[in-house]
């Protein structure tokens, strides 16, 4: 951890510094007032964070997972009442912690709702939430709270366990009131939601918000409530920002996901980009007699059209092996790879040119051009990939833990593959760090570089976001099934062995001794005996399968991975039935907890990144008592 103030770590501030810290700290005593307030947070206990990715829109179980913190509420209130409740009454106070509204319907509905319960239900929820809020300050938890209520709940949370006869009847009188004045189901919503505040500091989203399930809009509207989260991107993310900033490959890319996914309503319905324009295209120019339709014909013919003339821009890439559009045969139905010709699904392809196979004819060019219209007049998709660039990032160093969606390219000797872009060799965090750039300036300045590059970070053969050769054209057209095995990066194999991870966690300045690699995009086979957590604990693996398409794969619906001061653990998501079973029968999403990573002693903000920042806000503070005890700067005293 960092050196504590007064190394050499913490120079001393120049005067004009001093004297801008001075204008906020204006006297000796605000000053050290201040010290003493951030040394105290100091010792306070590390908070809570989530960890969570590819939940690839399925907003159903990822709001459940949301609203219930991955178990960990009911953990809590296990442990606050497990000697006074049932287990069937402790799932009921869950319930109404995760959906305050709609359990409140159904418990008045069933007469259960009473005077009585309403007061013994808020004291319940006061408790818990007083459990939660000793791991902040006062300050903070006051923040979380709806400001209408702040004082009101305040009070109830600062009592304790020793508090006189009068302050216990004060509390009483004060939950009295609230019931008789009909305002009590405001109070469980706001209990509620403070709860699932403090339960969770953080939340961090390791990659894939987009494709498969259909409510990706609707996850992000979520996130974008959520009080404190960051986003590391996927590759179902960056070619949906590469659709935004205007790149027509990935745009292509985009409508052939949602078409194969079935969830094209989320491009019609949430995002208002009709393809109806596409859809008559399609129907007057293919045919409907074989194994794909007009639509996914249509799209597929123009995406490999683009990806031709893309990769055709950049040499460097040397992906020329990718440009198989122009090896097709329709006469008899067959594409060409290498020696070898392969059967194809379909032989329909009215507007391939022999002569020039990755030029788009004028119709497929104007149904391009319009849909590009359509992605640049989205408000609402300008706003969700506006999120995700300003939460977001390709990669994120984080109390030395590296987190990334999907690798590091590396060679097969362990070294950092180094992949040339626009005339540079870029290898390990130099490369994240170039991505990270150019997919910025793809939203700013939608220049074709950098456009292209959103495209090839989507599935170019040494993607850092992708780390596989993928295979689309097989895989859309080939028969033989054989054909579609996507190659994975060497880091696959390599992070397996403690001393290949301690080395990336080195490339990225976190401590190999204590930092841990944690990625997404690889379904762990955990119904095959696959752990997640790998290389002696360096490597943390947490895409467990959130989309219902792979639960048969993984034989989980997910994992949370969870740093708390204890240390780390993981939990194993079951499958989510429906939120109407989670109110009418408590049947909420269970989860198996393996704590792999025990601390020696509880972790506080002193050990975290937040800590290190905190440390020099104290030297400079130090520094600014000293210019003011020395008469170098004078105190700001009010006259």
């Amino acid at each position: 951890m960092p050196e504590k103030p007064g190394s050499s770590q913490y120079p001393t501030p120049d005067r004009k510094y001093l004297e801008l810290l001075s204008e906020k700290f204006p006297t000796a005593r605000s000053a050290f007032s201040e010290v003493i307030n951030l040394e105290a947070i100091l010792n306070l206990p590390k908070g809570t964070e989530h960890f969570v990715s590819d939940v690839h829109g399925e907003y159903d179980a990822f709001k459940h997972i949301l609203n219930n913190c991955s178990g960990v509420i009911r953990e809590r209130v296990a442990a606050t009442f497990r000697f006074e409740l049932t287990h069937d009454e402790q799932a009921d106070l869950c319930t109404l912690i995760y959906y305050p509204h709609r359990k409140l319907r159904r418990l008045k509905s069933s007469g259960t709702v009473t005077e009585e319960w309403y007061a013994i239900t808020l004291m319940r929820l006061v408790r818990l939430a007083r459990y939660l809020s000793d791991s902040y300050t006062r300050s903070k938890v006051r923040k979380a709270m709806p400001q209408e209520y702040a004082y009101i709940i305040d009070e109830l949370l600062h009592a304790s366990p020793g508090e006189g006869e009068q302050r216990r009847r004060y509390h009483q009188r004060i939950i009295d009131t609230i019931v008789d004045t009909g305002s009590a189901d405001d109070f469980i919503v706001s209990l509620a939601s403070l709860i699932k505040r403090l339960a969770v500091d953080h939340l961090h989203l390791v990659g894939d918000v987009f494709d498969r399930g259909s409510h990706a809009d609707k996850i992000l509207d979520r996130l974008m409530e959520y009080h404190s989260v960051d986003l590391q991107w996927g590759n179902h993310d960056i070619v949906w920002m590469g659709a935004a900033a205007g790149s027509a490959t990935c745009l292509a890319a985009v409508i052939r996901n949602n078409i194969r996914y079935d969830s094209l309503k989320i491009l019609e319905g949430a995002y208002g980009i009709s393809l109806r324009e596409l859809a008559l295209f399609a129907e007057a120019t293919y045919r409907e007699d074989d194994a794909m339709t007009p639509l996914e014909k249509a799209i597929s013919v123009i995406l490999f059209k683009l990806e031709g003339q893309t990769i055709a821009r950049h040499p460097n890439w040397h992906m020329e092996d990718r440009l198989l559009l122009g090896t097709v045969d329709p006469s008899r139905g067959v594409a060409r790879v290498g020696e070898k010709d392969y059967q194809l699904v379909t032989a329909d392809f009215p507007t391939l040119d022999p002569a020039d196979p990755y030029a788009l004819t004028d119709d497929e060019l104007r149904v391009m051009d319009n849909l590009l219209a359509a992605v640049r007049g989205s408000y609402k998709l300008e706003a969700h990939v506006g999120f995700l660039y300003e939460h977001g990032s390709a990669y994120l160093v984080h109390n030395d833990d590296v987190l990334f969606h999907a690798c590091v390219p590396m060679n097969e000797d362990g070294t950092f593959h180094p992949v040339n872009h626009q005339g540079q060799l870029l290898a390990g965090k130099e490369y994240y760090d170039y991505a990270d750039r150019l997919a910025r300036r793809a939203w700013h300045e939608s220049d074709e570089v950098s456009l292209d590059w959103m495209w090839y970070l989507w599935c170019g053969r040494y993607s850092p976001l992708s780390g596989r050769v993928i295979k689309t054209f097989e895989r859309t057209y080939f028969t033989d099934r054989s054909t579609w095995a996507e190659p994975r990066d060497p880091y696959y194999a390599l992070t397996d062995n403690p001393e290949v991870c301690r080395r990336i966690l080195e490339e990225f300045g976190a401590d190999p001794r204590h930092g841990h690699i944690i990625n997404g995009h690889t379904p762990v086979h955990a119904s095959e005996g696959e752990s997640p957590v790998r290389a002696g604990g360096r490597l943390v693996v947490i895409d467990g399968g959130f989309c219902q398409a792979y639960h048969k794969t993984t034989g989980i619906a997910g994992y949370t991975l969870i740093s708390d001061p204890r240390g780390m653990r993981i939990k194993a998501h079951r499958p989510f039935g429906s939120i109407a079973d989670v109110l009418d029968l408590n049947a909420d999403i269970m989860s198996d907890d393996d704590r792999f990573e025990l601390e020696p002693r509880p972790l506080t903000i002193d050990d975290t990144d937040t800590g290190a920042d905190i440390r020099e806000q104290i030297a400079d503070l130090r520094a600014l008592l000293d210019a003011y005890r020395s008469g170098e700067l004078p105190e700001r005293t009010a006259r």
